[in-house]
């Protein structure tokens, strides 16, 4: 297999529709017009992504848009395949699973594992179907130009090109590329002390100093009420460098955004809502992450809505640094089925917080009771699409005034249930035939207990501004050293900036740890109505579960640059290290020979060890890792997660061989294709896209028409940028 082929996505790519046709028709007129507006800014802030991404994203998006515009998948495809020098059929259908893909992960790299994905055709082949297209007849100069502009960096695959990363380990679109770690470190040092939060921001490095730009409608030069008159005072200078802050990052389409969150604000089905969209407007008006957190505060106290959403700059696993959000926005309807299962797990957290394997100091005060439902997506804007959700984001906000937790249920069934018994590799006949039976409802107990229990439990020690503690300094005992506490927060340190670029991976594996450790509990598996043997076998998958994706998690390593491009693959694989290290033949992963002929693996654990093996070595495990994360002890956090990190030849198990048949055998992620909204005659109408990639392509150029002017946009946005990227 040649390396080229792993940044090639495979031309039989499985596709799935995103189905929530039952729950949307259940909506009021009133709702529908509340979720309409709501996936529009959804939508548009999504395309921001594509600033976050890679320098030429921006412009391969408005390649696609240009294209898919002008004509259908299928007459392109009809005009391509008959041009004389125009692909084949079979190249036609590799430049639709690239741009499918694309649309998917709104950019060039895989939204799960950071690597490029380049067309899986001669890049000559490509040029041809463009040169065919009607869009290329209507503006042979704009598109050529736009062609030679994107398509050297869309086939090119240097080293630092090949996954995400700051300097010389990879590409990113947070910094400026003459930046490296040592500027991201005095960034850090920079927003710390002017307590900026870097949800929102970007760094360019110019010959004048630094610049941090923060996102938002309004730019520096164009204030609006409310903002205040505190660039200058936000400017200044730290360790000797200058530091300039300005608003208006990705401007245009902040302001679509905002546009369409007043416009859903009207149909709000009470005031938490509509206060949530003042807030929300507000923040990404003027780029302030405190009105985001207002916000984020009414959408805490807004329980049990029929129709639920959250929208701004989220999850910060692909900034290199690890504490910049990338934006997301969802809006989905609830699944009253499913919620109710969630909210019986809700009603028993505080009887199974207490069986966690730490004492009761390092828990929260009081559980917060939260929100837990199932809801079927109807719109998510971003780069891909999560099974399960725990926001806010907020450590001040979760610690002491609660969050939501959402499991999405369609998302589940769409990506979880049409796997042929074929596609599950490394595990033997009968684990595969009970994986098959039991993955979608093991998934489920894992999701709900991992983000309920999992992100929702433990404490922050923290020393306040004031010097007073948030717990009992003087008598709280370390457990791993039996002496007093000796290490804590201070005012204006939070957990993403503490652990920077390993506090993404090490809170995913604390939650994996929470979901396997507790999901033997009968207590738990009955909640979602397993009992008996059903409820044995449940409980098993979950956890043989686990370790397969330890190995499938090898995929998401690089040796050359000895770094992991995904938080929970990573998370994955050092709880398969715990386990094989608990020893005593409970996990065994064996390099074999496939029935083909071919290296394969295979992976065995025995059932009857997973209580008395598995679980106390979990639970010693998952002890440390709180107790690092509650006493801000990132030295020892660190070293406990590398020693479990680490992938090499050495030992027992040659990981980089594994790796190899890993790569060798793995299989596509399935790409899923949304619905749209439009409102017509003031009534709101959905329509669905067939599941393959001209639907997926189909319903992105339906999404953004002509006349909402996004290519140009974009494409302005992009030249704006492309200066600090060359």
């Amino acid at each position: 297999m040649s390396d080229q082929s792993q940044y090639v996505l495979p031309t039989d790519s499985p596709v799935a529709l995103l189905d929530c046709k039952a729950a949307f028709g259940l909506l009021t007129d009133r709702e529908k017009q509340y979720a309409h507006y709501l996936s529009q800014a959804s939508w548009y802030g999504g395309l921001i992504v594509l600033l976050q991404t890679s320098p030429e994203s921006p412009g391969i998006f408005v390649l696609l848009q240009k294209m898919f515009q002008t004509q259908s998948p299928k007459d392109l495809q009809q005009a391509a395949t008959s041009a004389p020098d125009g692909p084949s059929e079979q190249e036609f259908q590799a430049l639709m699973v690239y741009a499918a893909g694309f649309y998917s992960n709104m950019g060039n790299y895989k939204s799960f594992g950071d690597t490029k994905f380049i067309p899986g055709l001669p890049v000559e082949k490509f040029k041809a179907a463009v040169w065919s297209s009607a869009a290329y007849m209507a503006d042979p100069s704009g598109i050529e130009t736009l062609w030679t502009a994107v398509s050297g960096p869309m086939y090119s695959l240097t080293n630092n090109e090949k996954q995400l990363g700051l300097g010389e380990k990879g590409t990113t679109t947070y910094f400026s590329s003459n930046c490296d770690l040592k500027d991201a470190e005095i960034a850090q040092k920079f927003l710390d002390e002017k307590k900026i939060s870097p949800y929102n921001t970007r760094l360019f490095k110019t010959k004048e100093g630094y610049e941090v730009r923060l996102a938002s409608s309004a730019t520096s030069e164009s204030p609006v009420e409310g903002m205040k008159d505190d660039v200058q005072f936000l400017s200044g200078q730290i360790d000797g460098a200058k530091f300039t802050v300005k608003r208006g990052d990705y401007a245009p389409l902040m302001e679509k955004v905002v546009h369409n969150l007043k416009l859903a604000k009207s149909y709000a089905a009470n005031p938490s809502g509509e206060k949530m969209l003042t807030e929300y407007a507000r923040s990404f008006t003027i780029g302030s992450i405190d009105a985001h957190k207002d916000g984020s505060r009414h959408w805490i106290q807004d329980k049990g809505p029929i129709v639920e959403s959250y929208i701004g700059f989220i999850e910060s696993y692909r900034d290199p640094f690890g504490v910049r959000g990338e934006f997301e926005g969802f809006v989905a309807m609830v699944n009253k089925q499913m919620s109710a299962k969630f909210a019986s797990l809700v009603g028993a957290a505080e009887e199974l917080l207490p069986l966690l394997p730490w004492p009761q100091e390092y828990e929260k005060d009081r559980f917060l009771r939260p929100d837990f439902t199932s809801l079927d997506i109807l719109t998510f804007g971003g780069s891909g699409i999560p099974a399960g959700i725990n926001i806010p984001n907020y450590d001040d906000i979760r610690q002491s005034e609660g969050f939501k937790n959402v499991s999405l249920g369609n998302v589940l069934n769409a990506a979880y249930t049409s796997d042929s018994p074929d596609k599950i590799t490394f595990l033997g006949p009968n684990d595969r035939e009970m994986f098959m039976k039991y993955k979608v409802p093991s998934f489920e107990v894992q999701v709900g207990l991992h983000e309920l229990l999992g992100h929702g439990s433990g404490k922050l020690f923290k020393k306040e501004a004031d010097g007073t503690f948030n717990f009992d300094a003087e008598n709280v005992k370390h457990t791993e050293t039996g002496e007093k506490v000796s290490s804590w927060y201070v005012a204006g340190e939070t957990w993403d900036s503490k652990f920077s670029v390993i506090a993404s991976s090490y809170e995913e594996c604390r939650a994996e740890c929470v979901g396997i450790y507790l999901s033997p509990n009968p207590q738990v598996l009955k909640i979602f109505g397993h009992e008996g043997q059903e409820a044995e076998d449940i409980m098993y998958i979950n956890w043989l579960n686990m370790v397969r994706a330890g190995v499938l998690a090898l995929e998401f390593y690089t040796p050359q640059t000895t770094s992991w491009r995904q938080a929970h693959m990573w998370a994955r694989f050092v709880i398969l290290q715990v386990l094989l290290e608990a020893g005593e033949d409970f996990v065994k992963v064996t390099q074999t020979q496939g029935q083909d002929g071919k290296p394969d693996i295979m992976i065995t654990m025995d059932r009857g060890k997973v209580l008395t093996v598995g679980k106390p070595a979990i639970g010693a495990f998952l002890r440390k890792l709180q107790v690092y994360k509650s006493t801000a002890n990132y030295p020892s956090g660190k070293a406990l997660y590398d020693k479990y990190s680490a992938v090499s030849e050495e030992g027992t198990h040659k990981w980089l061989t594994l790796r190899d048949i890993v790569l060798a055998r793995k299989q596509p992620r399935r790409m899923l294709v949304q619905v749209n909204t439009t409102v017509k005659d003031n009534k709101v109408e959905m329509k669905e896209y067939e599941a393959t990639t001209a639907g997926l392509v189909q319903s992105f150029a339906d999404r953004f028409p002509k006349e909402a002017g996004v290519e140009q946009i974009v494409a302005e946005l992009w030249e704006k940028d492309r200066p600090y990227f060359s």
